[in-house]
């Protein structure tokens, strides 16, 4: 049975809290689906953690804290210049740092598997495109994406979890969220897509952290709670993230 979590987005009370959680539930290995910083205020921590896994996927905030921010809205972009600068500081270990920036830069965009696919946002792109419930109703686009699957794509980046599916050839495409599914989702043939959620920002509604077990052709989705006011206050002591990613965490959004 593997873990498979993505978006930790540099929050480290929700990451020790799902470490905890897939390790009480027998996970043997964990596999990351990017955006291991950006947003939070525990970067170098959380590389340090994810550099035990046996997967990990480069996300795109993993990018902009290595290259830059492109094209974020502004409190993305700040977070990731703040989070560029707590890995570039001159720390008194120098080779930790070294190993987080190289640990970085050698991160894939995608990995295949047991005919599965991992990858940050998309079959079709890797690294940026964007999944929503809502693209259920854009037929083009599901179907391209669904084109690229072979059994099963695990995906991250939007934060919502749940359960992509097509009834056919051209669709029609539906969404589950975990709620609808019980919690539970078991491959009978068809393709699917399949959010794993965000450990360290949820945007779904949930303020828990979230991630998901495959334990052979079943997808548990594992709901986690933590110290959220721990790192709403850590947000706010930074002065240079803004109380707004801290706040947000208290509703899910």
């Amino acid at each position: 049975m593997i873990a498979i979590l993505s978006d930790v987005h540099a929050n480290l009370e929700a990451l020790r809290a799902v470490l905890a959680d897939l390790a009480r539930q027998g996970a043997d290995a964990v596999y990351c689906l990017g955006d291991v910083v950006g947003y939070g205020p525990d970067p170098r921590a959380c590389l340090d953690l994810a550099m035990a896994w046996r997967a990990v996927l480069l996300g795109n905030h993993d990018e902009a804290a290595l290259l830059g921010p492109d094209g974020f809205a502004p409190t993305a972009e700040r977070a990731a210049l703040w989070t560029r600068e707590q890995l570039a500081a001159d720390v008194p270990d120098r080779a930790a740092r070294e190993r987080r920036l190289g640990f970085l830069a050698g991160l894939p965009r995608r990995r295949e598997e047991g005919g599965l696919l991992f990858v940050h946002g998309s079959a079709r792109d890797p690294l940026h495109e964007y999944v929503h419930p809502e693209d259920v109703n854009n037929q083009s686009k599901m179907g391209r994406v669904f084109a690229l699957v072979g059994r099963c794509c695990f995906q991250g980046h939007t934060h919502v979890p749940g359960v992509f599916t097509a009834g056919g050839p051209a669709g029609p495409y539906r969404f589950r969220s975990p709620e609808e599914l019980g919690d539970r989702y078991r491959f009978r043939g068809g393709k699917a897509l399949v959010n794993v959620g965000s450990v360290g920002q949820p945007r779904d509604g949930d303020w828990r952290a979230c991630y998901a077990l495959l334990d052979g052709d079943t997808v548990l989705f594992r709901r986690v709670g933590y110290d959220v006011e721990a790192t709403v206050r850590k947000v706010r002591e930074t002065g240079g993230l803004g109380h707004r990613l801290g706040e947000r965490l208290r509703q899910g959004r």
